[in-house]
């Protein structure tokens, strides 16, 4: 007997390049559908591998002719428009529609923590989270009116040794190493989620094809709940420095820095925890096994080994060091 049929649309990001080597391995015949090779993150040999632009409908159904699937996962749906095609293409051709959206969809703040799956969503005036909400609105409806099998997966803020999930990226990294503080908004203390991009892989495709996800919607979130501020120090530890911190006002962050006062303000700000019963209840053998302070050191590893990936950013060191005042 052969494994399920599975197509992922994108298969070289963050998140669904850590799915498809898990599934590698496997007797899942899976099938990458990419605009084309990326060497940062490459698909496994193991893998078939189709190559068009998933917003080009004649290119995509060029390339997956006939062909149909037991589960399709759509990792790079950003616009409502994606879906609406991803319907027209899929139905009746997949078993189940898997949607990864994300955790901002929720209101903020929360009007209860933890957070789970039926809590109200409002993306507000950040467009990320607004188009993923309006993504998610136009699969229910063809989930209620036309019987489309859609699921929906949440991840909250997923990294892997390549991501440093801080905004300003390896600059802070750098200013540590000089010396200089970094930024942290309000006081440090909102409470944040981070998740393994292998953990997230491996709950994943532990749910792919389960019945009991069709017509609703998953949290796959860390149990671990961190502060930014233990976010800093944990990667200044990696990064075998102190970790030197200054706290503004998110407002005042982006009153210095334009395009990251959207994120922190609609977002970043505020605490966040989510509840993984529904997720446990499915797979009760699953937990992340992949704490932050393992994550942050093979992130610093990774940097650090090729100087090449050390980029930094001259503009937003200038903004933090007027920010710091020092």
């Amino acid at each position: 007997m052969t494994g399920p049929r599975i197509l992922f649309l994108g298969g070289t990001g963050v998140l669904s390049s850590a799915c498809a080597r898990e599934l590698a391995d496997t007797e899942a015949e899976l099938t990458v559908l990419t605009r084309g090779r990326d060497s940062r993150r490459p698909v496994p040999e193991a893998v078939r591998t189709l190559h068009a632009d998933v917003r080009d409908d004649r290119a995509v159904r060029a390339a997956l002719g006939d062909e149909t699937f037991d589960v399709v996962v759509n990792f790079i749906g950003y616009h409502p428009d994606d879906i609406t095609a991803d319907v027209a293409r899929f139905k009746g051709r997949t078993g189940q529609y898997v949607f990864i959206s994300t955790a901002s969809v929720y209101a903020r703040p929360a009007p209860r923590l933890p957070v789970d799956e039926g809590a109200a969503r409002r993306a507000g005036d950040f467009d990320y989270p607004r188009l993923k909400l309006e993504c998610e609105e136009t699969l229910e409806r063809a989930y209620r009116r036309e019987g489309f099998p859609a699921a929906i997966v949440r991840p909250a803020h997923v990294y892997d040794e390549q991501v440093l999930p801080l905004l300003a990226g390896w600059t802070v990294i750098d200013r540590w190493r000089r010396s200089r503080p970094a930024v942290v908004h309000g006081d440090g203390t909102s409470l944040w989620n981070l998740m393994h991009a292998r953990d997230f892989a491996r709950a994943l495709t532990g749910v792919l094809g389960d019945d009991r996800i069709t017509g609703s919607s998953l949290h796959i979130t860390s149990d671990e709940v961190l502060s930014w501020d233990t976010i800093h120090q944990t990667l200044a530890r990696a990064a075998g420095v102190e970790p030197l911190l200054v706290h503004r006002s998110s407002e005042d962050i982006g009153r210095e820095i334009d395009w990251m006062g959207p994120v922190l303000t609609e977002d970043f700000r505020h605490s966040l925890v989510y509840d993984n019963s529904k997720l446990k209840a499915l797979l009760p053998r699953f937990g992340p096994a992949i704490p932050f302070r393992q994550g942050a050191a093979e992130i610093l590893g990774w940097y650090d080994a090729d100087p090449a990936r050390c980029r930094t950013d001259e503009a937003l060191d200038a903004a933090f060091e007027r920010l710091a005042g020092v």
